[in-house]
């Protein structure tokens, strides 16, 4: 059976954030339209749906870890901090942002709160993921199929003339 490791990070974020936004159960801030996600960015992030996929990156990340905190999340989601005409610099995201998206997979029952500090995968959040994950792979292998079929149809079309 194949899990979220077998799968591309794109693919599977697309995926999962698609199923937090259909299934309506993830609470999304009131402010999430006109937040920046980290004090180095000059605007806020164009897509409406933003928020979801970062709950589905975070979720992703958590997964494939034992257990991480808000202030690795923080690292992994930051960029280059642009200083003018002085070198660039990494920038971290905000904390805050990062908080709430793991209160809100917490409040779904996909992440939980490690004992030794951060937010671990929690047994439903897993399962839940490793479905996503078989779904996504399931479809690839469904369109790798289909594009199988129209290759050979056009190739009996060429015998033909």
């Amino acid at each position: 059976m194949p899990g979220v490791r077998d799968v591309s990070a794109d693919a599977f974020i697309t995926a999962y954030s698609s199923h937090l936004k259909r299934s309506g159960k993830l609470e999304v801030p009131t402010w999430v339209d006109i937040v920046k996600t980290g004090a180095y960015k000059e605007l806020a992030p164009y897509d409406p749906d933003w928020f979801y996929v970062r709950a589905a990156a975070v979720a992703r990340h958590i997964y494939l870890r034992k257990h991480v905190g808000v202030g690795a999340l923080t690292k992994l989601h930051g960029g280059r901090n642009r200083r003018g005409n002085r070198p660039s610099h990494h920038g971290d995201a905000s904390a805050s942002v990062q908080r709430k998206v793991c209160q809100a997979l917490e409040k779904i029952g996909v992440l939980e709160l490690a004992a030794d500090g951060g937010r671990r995968i929690s047994q439903d959040g897993q399962r839940d993921l490793d479905r996503i994950a078989t779904a996504v792979v399931e479809a690839a292998r469904e369109e790798a199929e289909d594009e199988d079929e129209e290759g050979g149809d056009d190739i009996a079309e060429d015998d033909d003339e």
